[in-house]
């Protein structure tokens, strides 16, 4: 399946600055049973978006109309807990293009790679600027620039640098997942095939 190609994301982001947040509690586990990748967003967060009745909880930030954007500004160590990929799902189906964290559990880090989320990485001094430039002014835009691999918040002219395989890079850049690589590859591929046959 591919995804939507991710070179330069400009946009407001959603302050979340909980630690240690795990894969249960962004998509908790009795919503698992589905097998496509969609309606998992409406889910995102569910325990604590809605009380015990359904009804939204006032102060998480989702149900904040404060704040808006394709960017989570999580705190550190995102992700961990539990290897299940609807986690990322519920991110990429809610709308999220790119989770920041000072430290992101590795299995989640490349869920999310794999279905067209970026997981920027900055260090803890980095992500306290981002929480403090989001939360004085919610219309803060951060622009993402995967070509650089440099993270702004263009107002302050705050900027870090982030890393990222190389291989994802180009996965990104494209919109493709891993079965898209391979068909991109098909005619090379081939012709390799055929050669190997002699």
């Amino acid at each position: 399946m591919a995804y939507d190609k991710f070179t330069v994301l400009k946009s407001r982001a959603v302050p979340m600055p909980i630690e240690n947040v795990d894969t249960d509690q962004i998509i908790p586990a009795r919503f698992l049973k589905a097998t496509e990748r969609k309606g998992f967003g409406d889910n995102l967060f569910r325990d604590w978006r809605y009380d015990a009745q359904g009804a939204p909880r006032k102060d998480f930030v989702l149900n904040d109309p404060t704040y808006s954007g394709k960017i989570l500004v999580g705190g550190k160590n995102f992700g961990s807990g539990s290897s299940r990929e609807h986690a990322a799902w519920a991110v990429y189906d809610y709308g999220f293009r790119c989770v920041v964290s000072s430290f992101f559990a590795d299995i989640f880090k490349n869920n999310s790679l794999n279905v067209g989320i970026l997981p920027v990485q900055v260090s803890p001094e980095f992500l306290d600027k981002l929480f403090s430039a989001i939360i004085a002014n919610p219309e803060t835009e951060l622009e993402v620039s995967l070509p650089e691999q440099v993270i702004r918040i263009p107002a302050t002219g705050d900027s870090e640098s982030f890393d990222i395989n190389s291989y994802k890079k180009h996965n990104l850049m494209n919109g493709f997942d891993d079965i898209d690589y391979l068909q991109a590859m098909k005619d090379d591929i081939g012709a390799f095939a055929e050669r190997s046959r002699y």
